[in-house]
């Protein structure tokens, strides 16, 4: 176990507010931000939407809720996985988490260049600039982690404040200003009901990736059988009533044809409410939301690849700690690579490419909640310790759910995402080979 030392013993660094603020930090990034304009096209028939993706996100809460009581240690759904199925499975899931981490953080790092040339124009007009923000906020925050877990948690904790309040104005107060006329008709997309909900709860999904954050730093967790289980739902939940009030508002203050080609729709409605100087202050707050939920990936970037280092299936290079207790080797390899990203994005002929591994992000997070669902239904089905014969339908019912509603959610990636994901997961199968090969004979690379 790592975290600060004292009297002889490691004293875990994340309690249940710091844990519950990793969640929502990593969940509520720049996405929110943004989704209203996409989901104009729709109409209020995407709060629909929103539920039904709510709902598989509560299900997959459960989930890992359920999960982390069974197996409270450092890697989360990886530790889930292989315990259940063995090291390949474990492989594959922890390979393809690890990927969406280091790259989505340069998704948020761009998007967060991106907020702060609000304030300082040449960043956004200028795309050396702009890589440069980026890049910067990357080594910032991997500095920060770098510093110890404790350190990250009380950032991420205070960044997630910050980032709510503006969430939380624009979906509390914005109703003063609501315009039920902007949900007639509710179904603007011209396709039958469920194709629009289907398609809205699609586009939803992005929000809600992180909510297991929790669980990938067990052991740096205070009293984790208790605090992780309740800092998953308790994130989860917040964070979805912040998503709905948020984008209900935005929907009521804002026309459906002036939402569709608004850039900053949470901007435009405070500046619709308040004036400009509203939107420069959502502005700043989508700028901290950013900020947050790169610290708490960057957190992560370093936890899962050290707790399968320690297991002989990642090269032992990632298992190595600081004076701190932290994996700074990991960390750095990882943002090394968002940084390689980043400087890919800012050449025009690979923007599209860019936007392509934000799609193979998401689907290879998809993937470790398809393993972790079925790694739950298979404990409940097997009698979990615990549970009696009137509970066990209940708690198979929700592991079933939650594999179902993590299929659906693959598919609406698309087919060519799909695809591409598969061939970037069997990627990773050589380094599983030579680390395999290497325990074997007794020793790692």
């Amino acid at each position: 176990m790592t975290g600060q030392v004292r009297a002889g013993q490691a004293i875990p660094a994340l309690g249940l507010w710091r844990s519950t603020a990793l969640v929502v930090g990593n969940m509520i990034g720049s996405g929110i931000f943004l989704l209203p304009a996409s989901l104009a096209a729709y109409g209020g028939i995407s709060i629909l939407g929103w539920l039904f993706t709510t709902t598989g996100a509560v299900l997959l809460a459960l989930v890992f809720a359920r999960l982390s009581r069974a197996a409270p240690k450092t890697g989360g759904l990886y530790v889930y996985t292989r315990d259940t199925f063995g090291d390949f499975a474990g492989f594959v899931v922890a390979w393809g988490y690890w990927i969406s981490i280091w790259s989505g953080n340069a998704a948020i790092a761009t998007a967060f260049a991106g907020y702060v040339g609000v304030f300082f124009p040449p960043i956004a007009r200028i795309p050396l600039l702009a890589g440069v923000a980026a890049a910067g906020a990357i080594w910032l925050f991997s500095w920060v982690n770098a510093a110890g877990v404790r350190t990250a948690g009380i950032v991420q904790l205070v960044t997630t404040l910050l980032k709510l309040l503006p969430l939380m104005v624009i979906g509390t107060l914005g109703f003063y200003f609501f315009n039920a006329g902007h949900f007639t008709p509710f179904n603007l997309s011209g396709e039958s009901p469920i194709s629009a909900v289907t398609a809205t709860a699609a586009l939803t999904l992005w929000a809600f990736l992180g909510l297991e954050s929790a669980t990938i730093p067990a052991e740096e967790v205070m009293d984790p059988r208790r605090t992780i289980p309740r800092a998953t739902m308790l994130g989860t939940l917040s964070a979805a009533a912040v998503y709905i009030l948020g984008t209900m508002a935005v929907m009521g203050l804002i026309s459906p044809a002036a939402l569709g080609r608004s850039t900053a729709p949470f901007a435009d409605a405070a500046s619709a409410m308040w004036g400009s100087w509203a939107a420069y202050a959502v502005a700043a707050g989508a700028a901290v939301s950013c900020m947050g939920a790169l610290n708490g990936w960057i957190l992560l970037q370093g936890q899962l690849p050290l707790a399968m280092a320690r297991d002989g299936l990642f090269p032992a290079v990632f298992s190595r700690l600081s004076k701190r207790g932290t994996p700074v080797a990991g960390i750095v390899i990882a943002s090394v690579l968002a940084t390689i990203l980043i400087s890919m994005n800012y050449t025009k002929g690979l923007v599209n490419q860019f936007t392509f591994i934000l799609l193979l992000s998401t689907v290879t997070t998809l993937v470790p909640y398809v393993f972790c669902s079925a790694a739950e239904l298979a404990h409940s089905l097997g009698g979990r310790e615990g549970a009696t014969r009137r509970s066990r339908p209940m708690r198979v019912l929700v592991p079933a759910l939650a594999f179902i509603y993590s299929l659906w959610a693959i598919s609406g990636a698309g087919r060519d995402t799909v695809y591409w994901g598969f061939l970037l997961l069997l990627g990773g199968i050589p380094v599983y080979v030579c680390n395999k090969r290497s325990a074997i004979r007794g020793r790692r690379f």
